[in-house]
């Protein structure tokens, strides 16, 4: 084979390769992409690439082909020539490895998601057993929506109770002297639950932004 021919043969290469990254970077979806963003699918030796989308490496193909043409314009030593097409070759196999191997990359990433999950699930449920606050469900703990209707319940309890403390502050001070022990006793109960009702309200934000944190991070 002349060397004409073999760049041509390369070039028919690229173009096919080309069409089938197009392909395969189109039928990608947001969320696989966004969750591929940062992986090096790729020896740094044969591409600088990070991501799911592979059409950079055809642009990197293409300037190691232009390259290969330019060594032999230049009549450089046939080791060098033989070298580059070699490099040229282990290209097309990575990209079409890859390209064979999204799909896998993609579920093995997903995996390791559920992993991640399920053992933050088993941290919160340890952290919230050993809280003091053993009276809000585990599960709440698990789901951002009921975790925000936790949280109003409680808002809304700390209402209620500070309404009592009121009431029974007004009635402390129109009542026989006799009563007053124990107004004031209900006084001090209520002082009690409404700290508990506190503590319970700024653990659940607590837990509101633990559980929210990694979304946040995810849409940066």
């Amino acid at each position: 084979m002349t060397t004409n021919e073999l760049l041509k043969k390369l070039q028919f290469q690229l173009r096919q390769l080309e069409q089938e990254v197009l392909q395969h970077d189109a039928q990608l979806p947001a969320g696989q992409r966004k969750m591929m963003q940062d992986v090096e699918r790729f020896n740094n030796e044969l591409f600088i690439q990070e991501g799911a989308q592979l059409k950079p490496c055809i642009v990197q193909l293409s300037k190691s082909i232009n390259q290969l043409k330019q060594l032999i314009s230049a009549n450089r030593s046939h080791f060098a020539i033989i070298s580059s097409c070699e490099k040229i070759q282990d290209r097309f196999s990575a990209v079409r490895r890859a390209l064979a191997t999204t799909n896998i990359n993609i579920k093995s990433l997903e995996q390791q998601k559920r992993t991640r999950r399920a053992q933050a699930i088993k941290r919160g449920v340890r952290a919230h057993q050993q809280s003091g606050f053993s009276w809000i469900a585990s599960n709440v703990m698990q789901n951002s929506h009921q975790l925000y209707e936790e949280l109003n319940k409680h808002l809304n309890w700390a209402k209620v109770i500070e309404q009592k403390i009121e009431s029974l502050q007004s009635s402390l001070d129109n009542c026989h002297s006799a009563d007053k022990i124990k107004i004031q006793n209900d006084i001090l109960t209520q002082h009690s639950r409404l700290g508990k009702c506190r503590q319970a309200t700024s653990y659940i934000e607590d837990r509101i932004q633990l559980f929210e944190r990694p979304f946040k991070n995810q849409n940066r």
